[in-house]
């Protein structure tokens, strides 16, 4: 009988140190925030997408995404609901961002990660604070969004095991490497003449967004006894 207690014991795995038990509601946490800040702004976006009159003229090829808030000044045209589904999607996504932050490096103390993601959220805020109608302020925050999120995305491997790792690089690296050929090339861009601005920019914005997702499911169901590398 003590044998097969103790094989019992053995198949178990090691008892969670106090340690790890004490943060793992702290990630449960951070990837609730997370996960659903990801479908806030996914959604917030389709539905704001799919209330756009015919007549704004407005399509996934050739129109930008912040544009659901607003053309570019001067003579911004704003159409509602469109407009404020935007932007209290991209305010609650950044405002849940942030917080995720927090939890996460009182999770895994790494600020070489929670920095960027911090960031990328007060940049989520202000392209919801700072529609396109704003102007300049609002291309700011937007093209920082962009490239603090892919940032982000890429650094999350520190806190991250394989196959994960590797996937959230890859989200990462995507709308990065888009970003440098757009800077370099512009308009001539290929995938620009293949998909339109719009399409190119939600090559962008969308891998963020599933990153976003997959990484809070991952906190989600993470089991606490088990270390990160890195």
């Amino acid at each position: 009988m003590v044998e097969k207690v103790r094989e019992a014991v053995e198949e178990s795995g090691p008892e969670p140190t106090a340690q790890a038990r004490f943060r793992k509601p702290y990630k449960k946490i951070a990837g609730t925030l997370l996960a659903v800040a990801g479908m806030v702004v996914l959604m917030g976006i389709i539905t704001a997408e799919a209330l756009m009159p015919a007549a704004a003229d407005y399509r996934t090829s050739a129109s930008e995404i912040s544009h659901l808030a607003g053309t570019d000044p001067p003579g911004s045209v704003i159409v509602q609901p469109s407009a404020t589904i935007f932007n209290v999607s991209m305010i609650a996504g950044g405002i849940m961002i942030v917080a995720a932050a927090y939890f996460v490096q009182r999770a895994f103390g790494k600020l070489g990660f929670t920095i960027p993601l911090a960031l990328w959220g007060i940049c989520v805020l202000g392209v919801g604070i700072f529609p396109a109608p704003t102007g300049g302020v609002h291309d700011v925050f937007s093209l920082l969004t962009f490239f603090v999120g892919a940032q982000a995305a890429i650094l999350s491997y520190k806190v991250e095991t394989p196959p994960l790792r590797y996937v959230s690089v890859i989200l990462g690296a995507i709308p990065l490497s888009i970003l440098v050929l757009l800077t370099v090339l512009g308009e001539s861009a290929g995938l620009v003449s293949l998909l339109g601005a719009g399409g190119a920019e939600r090559w962008v914005a969308y891998p963020l967004v599933l990153w976003l997702v997959v990484f809070g499911g991952y906190l989600m169901g993470r089991p606490a006894e088990h270390a990160v590398d890195g």
